[in-house]
């Protein structure tokens, strides 16, 4: 049965329709993942193979899945990841992203490679938002960026530290978009390809340019193309960055300070060390080493690890409200929704994010009540089905 005319009801329903609207290297940019994509498969696998506890009998009538963190109140625990190229997705989509984060009430972080510019997206609102960082090779351009993330009013900094070099994603290498293909390959993966979704060729491609990154548009002077600019940054990725740096930023920045890759007890410890306020538990969704743990089965023992010491926050295969929940219940503060929030502004705009979001909340709500809690301060383990 065909899907073109049916309401979008869940991620993947968001996700096949952005497949249709979406150039085919843009659409895989997204959904790939690095070499074979055993761990983009596991991240996802392994919140399924998590059963909830069904009871009954409880007085489930009121039903508040809301947080906070960092004195940001949540309508649910989480907030809009990080993604690079997120302009290209939709017109303007990190610009739309934020209006739909704020009337949903939950934080909206800003990729360093977003093609909206950080004072941009703080023109939607007044509402805070998060960024995202990369330590570049160019100190002075990494002081350059807080300083106008702090005029933009970000108080919470997420630093990016496993990107020290790039994973291999070899669905770029097929689609053209690593580079290296022939020149009829480059006109069927770009120009032919774009013509082929003449939706987002006018709508993204001629009315949301310009199609630069927007952060980097001060030192990549004489760009002109989104590939001049991926270059900057490909020859920017610093391979020499220790913790010592993670202890430079720190005395840099006086916000909210929160360390992005973590997938080891170790590296736990040590960002705490280092001074961080939080961490986020992530494989960066599967897209840079292949072969190593999702974040779901890891995180218990890096909780254990770190004691309370501060905030652990989840990304990397977070699909439903559900994920959400089991998150929570295994320890989580909070979690980073990535992928199904650009597949929902792929294929519904703005409004798109706001009802997988709604959607999102509502899965939260039922599941909670069939497992008997009232509050997301009661989930824990214990509306899990033990094995």
């Amino acid at each position: 049965m065909s899907t073109l005319n049916l309401v979008p009801a869940s991620y993947a329903d968001y996700r096949r329709e952005a497949e249709r609207r979406l150039p085919t290297q843009l659409f895989h940019y997204v959904d790939g993942g690095a070499y074979a994509e055993h761990t983009l498969g596991r991240n996802v696998e392994d919140f399924e193979k998590l059963q909830l506890k069904q009871r009954v009998m409880h007085d489930v009538s009121r039903v508040d899945p809301s947080d906070s963190i960092f004195g940001y109140e949540m309508t649910i625990p989480a907030a809009l990841a990080p993604i690079g190229l997120g302009g290209m997705m939709a017109r303007r989509g990190e610009v739309q992203a934020k209006r739909a984060a704020d009337a949903f009430g939950i934080p909206f972080t800003l990729s360093t490679v977003s093609i909206c510019s950080l004072e941009e997206v703080a023109a939607v609102s007044d509402k805070p938002f998060w960024f995202q960082l990369y330590m570049l090779k160019d100190r002075g351009a990494v002081t350059h960026i807080l300083d106008r993330a702090k005029a933009s009013g970000v108080r919470t900094l997420i630093f990016t530290v496993d990107l020290a070099v790039l994973g291999a994603r070899y669905r770029d290498v097929r689609n053209g978009m690593g580079g290296g293909t022939t020149a009829w390959g480059r006109l069927r993966s770009g120009t032919l390809d774009y013509l082929a979704h003449p939706r987002w060729a006018v709508d993204v491609g001629l009315k949301g340019k310009p199609h630069t990154f927007g952060n980097l548009d001060d030192f990549v002077t004489k760009a002109t193309t989104l590939a001049d600019f991926k270059a900057w940054i490909d020859g920017q990725l610093d391979a020499t960055v220790t913790w010592k740096d993670i202890e430079w930023l720190r005395a840099a920045w006086d916000g909210e300070l929160i360390i992005k890759g973590i997938l080891s007890t170790e590296d736990a410890i040590a960002a705490f060390d280092a001074g961080a306020d939080g961490i986020v538990v992530s494989n960066h969704g599967g897209r840079q080493l292949d072969s190593v743990s999702s974040t779901i089965a890891i995180l218990p023992r890096v909780l254990d690890a770190v004691g309370g010491r501060g905030t652990v926050i989840i990304d990397s295969g977070i699909r439903t409200g559900q994920d959400i929940l089991k998150a929570k219940a295994l320890g989580a503060d909070m979690t980073l929704i990535g992928r199904p929030w650009v597949y929902a502004n792929a294929a519904r705009g703005e409004q798109g994010i706001r009802n997988l979001l709604s959607a999102m909340k509502e899965e939260m709500q039922v599941s909670m009540a069939l497992t008997g809690v009232n509050t997301i301060q009661e989930v824990d383990q214990r509306i899990l089905d033990a094995q």
